[in-house]
Formats: C-alpha cells, structure tokens, sequence
C-alpha cells in the first residue's frame, strides 16, 4: 500500500464509497475529513471501488483517514483516530485483519510520539501484544514488540527493555523490516549495557538490511556504529563520514573522530562541548562521555610509540590532564591493561618505554584471524536461519499428483501480508 496524495473532498468521497452509510464508522471518518455523511457533488470518481460491510474494508479506511491525519498535522484528531481505530480492532478476531492491524498499530504509536506523550500509549500497545500473542498473531506480535521496545527507549527506560525483550518469544516468520528495527533496538540496548562487541553485530546488520531509500534511519544507525565502534578501540575510516548525502549531518561525529585518532583531550573535550545539543537529540551523549578514556589511552599509545622515555609532566601537558600524579595513575592502569609496554620510575617522575617487538612475533595476527573467521561464521549462520522452507506436513509434488499428466498445477498463493511487505519503505 503506497502513501496516496489525498485532499479533504477526494477522502470524504473515498470513505463514502468504501464504507456503506449503515456502517458506525463512516460518520465518524467523515467527520474527521471535514465533510458531512450524506454525498456531495464533485466527488473524486470512485466508481470501481464498491462499498461492503467487511471489517477489513472499514480498518483500511481508518488507516487511510489515520495517515492523512498525521501529515496534515492535525495532532488531536490524530490520536483520537487512532484510539477509535484500535477499540474497533479489539472487536474481531480475524486473521485476514491482522496486516491491516499491525499496520494501524504503527500509526497509533506514531501519533502519540509526534502530537501526544508517547507513555500514554504503553499500556494499550502491551495489552495489544498480549492479545496477539494468544491470538498467534505473528504479524502484530513482531510490529507490537519493536513499538514497545521503542517507547521504552524513548524515555531511556533501558532496563524495563531489557526484561520486556528477554521474555517475549519472537515469531519465527519475520519480515527482514521488522528484523531490521529489532536489531537496531537491541544494539542500542547492548551499547547502553557495555557489551560493545554485540551491540556494534547488531546495529551492523540492522544498517545492512535497511533499504537505502530509508536515508533517516540508516544515518541514525551509522551515528550508533560510529561511537560503539570507537568504544570498542577501532576508529572509522574517513570516507564511511564523508558521504555526500549525510556528511552535514555526520560533521559533529567526524570532529569525534578526529579527536579520538589523535588523541587529543583538548579537541574532544572542545567538540564535545560544541555539539552538546546534537548528542543529546541523539540520546548519545551517555556514550560519547565514556570515549574520554579511549581518547586518553590512544594519546598514551602515540606517546610510548614516539618517546623511548619521558618525563611524566610532560605527558600531562601533551594529554591534557590536570596533575602529575593523575598522568602517573593513568599510566600506571595502561600499563597494567596491557596498552603501553612501559615502565615507571616513581622516583625521577619518568616514564620508560620497552623497545617495540615485532608483532608477527606476537598472538595479535592470530587473534585477529580468529575475529575474521568468527565474523564470517556468523553471517553464515544468519543467512541459514533467514532461509524459509516448506513446513513439514506439506506433501511432495511426487505425493499430490493427479489429472491426465500426473501433474498438479497448485499456485501458490501470498497471504495479504506478503503482498504488502513490499511498502514497508515508507515506514522508516
């Protein structure tokens, strides 16, 4: 289903020709429209749509009046729409609604996030879930999950997403959009939860399988990869910064960056402070403070690099802290860490570096193959799980033969939310 460009007439008549006039939703929408119940003149011609009293046909007209509501920015009559459009769900148990619902639920959460406060919708969205998860409804359950887990990360309610996520049970028909939002939600919740190898495998594949025509939401993963990336120790290449159709926004990062590859305290701390207000819009301010160490550690790595020896102010000028005695203590951790090979004599107030040793000689290529394999096995693994076969109980085409040939031409046929997996581009 494509977003239509609808007027408020073209609507009304839409409505009129969809919903039979004994149906109690068709004053309502009309309403909504600005138009009255009775016909009009100068209708849009909607003659090859036939009105009919199904409760599909009425859901899809809620939809249609709920996502013209929306752009038109019409908040208040948004979310009553969507309210009315929900309690009229509730009233059916119908699989061939359950598309159209899941569909509807999405709108009814992005109503309350745009023109309401979003936790008013948290209570309705977990009774929905619950309602679908006994109705086994795989459709709403998945859409249902990735809204709740989106309304508690809206408010930085990480914990309560955690323990929502860690007991629903997934269904394992899923669409790769609804894959896509749920792999972004969980790498947010394992960056928040310092396990940064995981979150950075998860916000991956949500950037992967996210279409490119959903330039918003890609950009916002990227600003994610980004900052676990340099958590972890690595630092983004140049170029993945400086795409054209993103590089305004991603300005502030590449100063990140920037800071961090050099391990300039000074600039971190100034680009930090510079774009405050954009990291705090992008609820990655938590994260970027906790850089601080990696900017301090890298600075360290140059110096032990280029000095076989040197005297601890000295490092506290270069780095950017306050005293002595705190370069000695940050020197002292490195070290035991294992990210300098140094020593320190207390006394004299120096440094020493160890002569650098080939790193062939070392277990740091094997590690290194060991992450690349463990990658590839992984995606492996992935795309095995992704693959869809044919239930068990289906019969063989060499079990269902039949007419004159010994063939069976049996088509088979795509469910309404098959057919309608293809529009979900516009919902990113």
């Amino acid at each position: 289903m494509r977003r239509r460009e609808f007027t408020g007439e073209s609507l009304a008549a839409f409505v009129r020709a969809v919903l039979p006039e004994e149906s109690e939703a068709r004053a309502s929408l009309l309403s909504r429209c600005g138009a009255s119940a009775k016909s009009a003149g100068g209708e849009t011609d909607v003659s090859d749509i036939k009105s009919c009293a199904l409760p599909e046909a009425e859901v899809y007209a809620y939809l249609v009046v709920l996502m013209f509501l929306i752009d038109a920015e019409r908040g208040e009559e948004a979310c009553a729409c969507a309210t009315e459009a929900v309690d009229r769900i509730r009233q059916f148990n119908r699989r061939t609604m359950d598309s159209l619902a899941a569909r509807v639920y999405f709108y009814y959460s992005l109503s309350f996030e745009r023109f309401g406060a979003l936790e008013n919708a948290r209570a309705t969205l977990l009774a929905l879930y619950r309602t679908s998860a006994l109705r086994f409804d795989e459709i709403g359950q998945e859409t249902l999950v990735n809204l709740l887990l989106r309304n508690y990360l809206h408010y930085n309610l990480y914990d309560q997403a955690e323990k929502f996520r860690s007991r629903v049970t997934l269904p394992q028909s899923r669409s790769i959009q609804q894959q896509c939002r749920y792999s972004y939600y969980l790498g947010r919740i394992r960056a928040v939860q310092l396990e940064y190898t995981e979150a950075k495998e998860c916000l991956t594949q949500a950037y992967q399988k996210a279409p490119t025509s959903a330039k918003a939401f890609r950009l916002e993963i990227l600003k994610w990869i980004t900052i676990v990336r340099m958590l972890i120790g690595e630092i983004p290449e140049r170029k993945e910064l400086t795409q054209p159709e993103m590089r305004v926004q991603l300005e502030p990062y590449f100063e990140l960056v920037q800071a961090v590859r050099m391990g300039d305290l000074a600039a971190f701390a100034s680009a930090t402070e510079k774009h405050s207000v954009v990291f705090g819009t992008d609820k990655l301010k938590n994260l970027i403070t906790r850089l601080r160490a990696n900017v301090i550690r890298t600075g360290l790595t140059r110096i032990n690099t280029a000095y076989s020896k040197i005297a601890l102010s000295d490092v506290a000028e270069k780095l950017g802290l306050p005293s002595v005695e705190d370069a000695e203590s940050v020197v002292a951790k490195a070290i035991r860490d294992g990210n300098v090979d140094a020593v320190i004599d207390h006394a004299a107030g120096v440094m020493y570096s160890k002569e650098t040793t080939d790193i062939y000689s070392t277990q740091e290529p094997q590690n290194a193959f060991h992450v690349r394999i463990a990658f590839c096995l992984d995606t492996h693994n992935e795309a095995v799980r992704a693959m869809r076969y044919p239930p068990k109980d289906k019969p063989k085409a060499a079990d269902s033969i039949s007419g004159p040939r010994g063939v069976e031409n049996d088509a088979s046929g795509l469910d309404l939310g098959d057919l309608m997996d293809d529009d979900d581009d516009d919902f990113f």
